[in-house]
């Protein structure tokens, strides 16, 4: 389904759905691999895609991303080609990081920025999610719609613009949470690919929660969803390509290692 901006009925009832179980509720160019990276991104190395050269190559060795266990590396079809990895701090942390990787077909998959800052759940992170329990699901998730109340900044991905992307109220540490939608992506937990983000079906029934996000960072932690600063979030949308089938893969460090 292909999404307009402005394409989608106002959905008063979703928003206020999502300020009660979605993460804010109580609560392009991407910048080339560089010293920032982390440890464990810069451990697969810099090489620009196209670039076949290296022991890895001549080995017939593609890199893995390094903090992933080969459980959630099978979760990552063959098709996906770009993941945004958020690792958190620990399973009851609301701290976390996030690195894009690309997939090159000789290389293998390879970090094309530093690690962000980031923001998760209140309590951390959860591999049987429930609504309101304020954890952030753990697993792999397709990325295929975003929106926000401010104009598209370049995103390939149908994109949803409207005042119904609102955001009022105070977070958990009583920051404002104004500015958390204007820019959003939908994560593909419980709901279907190819709407809106603001679209309310549940195929896993309401009891599972929903609403799931990227969203601009409100300085605080979320009702679930991940939150990356202003500019970060402008960076990835820019980066993010459907024919390229992105995913994120989310947890904490211990459940992504698995």
């Amino acid at each position: 389904m292909s999404l307009r901006t402005g394409s989608f009925p106002a959905v008063a009832l979703a928003v206020a759905g999502l300020l009660l179980t979605g993460c804010a509720g109580d609560t392009g160019k991407v910048a080339p691999a560089a010293a920032n990276v982390s440890p464990s991104a810069s451990a697969v190395g810099r090489s620009g895609p196209g670039s076949h050269s290296g022991p890895e190559a001549l080995a017939g060795r593609a890199r893995e991303i390094p903090s992933l266990g080969p459980g959630i590396r099978a979760e990552i079809t063959p098709a996906s080609r770009q993941a945004v990895v958020v690792v958190g701090q620990g399973p009851d942390s609301n701290r976390s990081v996030a690195v894009l990787y690309e997939r090159d077909p000789v290389l293998g998959w390879r970090p094309v920025t530093g690690a962000w800052p980031a923001h998760n759940g209140l309590l951390g992170w959860t591999d049987d999610h429930e609504a309101g329990d304020r954890r952030s699901p753990i697993g792999v998730f397709g990325l295929t719609d975003a929106g926000g109340r401010l104009p598209n900044p370049g995103t390939k991905l149908p994109y949803d613009e409207g005042p119904d992307f609102d955001a009022p109220g105070t977070g958990f540490e009583g920051e404002p949470l104004e500015g958390s939608f204007d820019h959003v992506v939908a994560i593909n937990y419980n709901r279907e690919p190819g709407t809106t983000p603001l679209d309310w079906t549940r195929p896993l029934g309401a009891d599972k929660g929903g609403g799931i996000w990227i969203h601009v960072d409100h300085g605080g932690p979320t009702q679930g969803c991940i939150s990356l600063p202003l500019e970060r979030m402008e960076q990835l949308l820019r980066w993010l390509d459907p024919a390229k089938r992105p995913v994120v893969v989310m947890g904490d460090a211990a459940a992504l290692g698995e």
